[in-house]
């Protein structure tokens, strides 16, 4: 979920602030202010400068940023935001490249403006005649776009460089998944080099600046290891069929019941009610929705039957047993629906299915712990687990 303020928006894509991002600016205005302060004897004036200084950086992580976007959007994905916070910049892109050829374009794209920015700033810091305070700032622009440039650039997710070395796996294996792996792997164990790297400079130096390279080491093997998870649910779901979440949670009624009969009977129950399918010689008539017999004249109730009612099946929304179970997924939030009908090849219903089925199905296929209780709770409140993306991650592993 999308936290933070939406300050504008560029290209047609929202930019939004984290709250973490205004620690780092002022960190940022605080540690080059005092410099400026030492160096130039600007006074309290620094500080402006050091504001302004920050706000460059920022500016250019969001070009940074916006290279992937535009990169993204040539290949027709979506990009969702850019959201600035205290490791930088994160472009939320709508779905995964279709081919490692174009994953490597909109990975590399980011680096490529930041080191373009550096030539730039290097650029303008050796004009001549410009006063001394601009070419400084200046400078210090450029080392920090050609940081950043050779920062993103190492191998592992969540970096460019991991999404480069993704891409060079998918590649030569063929397998998108593979890619991943390999690339959060590394992620992982650099990350993890750096948590200890930087708690070792900091016991022996007691630096707490020290303690920044333990914090992006944390931020990277979380990231990694989210990958690596995202991944795991992909792949089950790639391999999970609409018969292998579906259950028979449904009902049967003859067609041929009067609507006042069926109200006696199922109107008053308590709880979630089922699904209602009516009958008759054999052959599925439709489904009956409780709704709609509420919009039939009461005066009616003692001649119609529900048939009369009845959608039929070719007219409600519905999957195949042998649909993949994004397709599912999809279906049910792009429609808003609580549940939808399952279909046999012989067009009779097979069962039906709601987002507590696909959880369940889910944590069979991993071998996860799920109470019943908990699926329970995700049938009656219509929603996934909060932090469960399954409409993303159902739509990056269909396209």
């Amino acid at each position: 979920m999308r936290t933070g303020w939406q300050i504008g928006s560029l290209f047609g894509i929202p930019l939004f602030l984290d709250t973490s991002w205004f620690l780092i600016l002022f960190f940022i205005t605080l540690l080059y202010g005092s410099y400026f302060q030492n160096q130039l004897g600007l006074g309290p004036l620094a500080f402006g400068v050091g504001f302004l200084l920050a706000l460059l950086l920022f500016s250019s992580v969001v070009l940074h940023e916006l290279g992937h976007s535009l990169a993204a959007q040539a290949q027709g994905i979506k990009v969702n935001s850019i959201t600035l916070f205290i490791f930088g910049g994160i472009a939320s892109i709508d779905k995964e490249s279709k081919t490692p050829g174009q994953a490597f374009q909109v990975a590399i794209a980011g680096p490529l403006v930041s080191f373009g920015l550096y030539l730039v700033m290097t650029v303008a810091a050796l004009t001549p005649f410009l006063p001394e305070v601009i070419q400084s700032v200046a400078v210090r622009v450029a080392e920090m776009n050609l940081v950043l440039t050779l920062f993103n650039l190492i191998p592992g997710l969540p970096l460019d460089g991991g999404q480069v070395l993704k891409a060079a796996v998918w590649k030569v294996t063929g397998s998108r998944t593979q890619g991943v792996r390999w690339a959060a792997r590394v992620g992982q164990t650099l990350g993890w080099t750096a948590i200890l790297l930087g708690l070792f400079s900091y016991l022996t130096t007691q630096r707490l600046d020290l303690l920044w390279i333990a914090l992006i080491g944390w931020f990277a093997v979380s990231n990694a290891s989210s990958y690596s998870r995202v991944t795991d649910l992909q792949e089950a779901l790639a391999s999970l069929r609409a018969s292998d979440a579906m259950m028979r949670e449904f009902r049967v009624i003859d067609a041929d019941m009067l609507l006042r009969q069926f109200a006696d009977q199922q109107l008053l129950q308590e709880g979630r009610p089922p699904v209602y399918f009516a009958a008759s010689d054999g052959r599925y008539r439709g489904m009956v929705s409780i709704d709609d017999l509420r919009t039939v004249e009461r005066s009616e109730w003692e001649s119609r039957t529900l048939h009369s009612v009845a959608h039929p099946l070719t007219d409600i929304p519905s999957v195949r047993e042998a649909a993949p179970l994004p397709e599912v997924i999809e279906k049910l939030e792009v429609l808003k629906l609580g549940r939808i009908t399952v279909l046999t090849p012989a067009d009779a219903v097979g069962g039906v299915i709601d987002r507590g089925d696909i959880v369940r199905a889910l944590a069979k296929k991993l071998n996860l712990p799920i109470s019943e209780a908990i699926i329970q709770r995700i049938k009656e409140e219509g929603a996934y687990p909060p932090g469960l993306q399954l409409q993303a991650i159902a739509k990056a592993t269909a396209d």
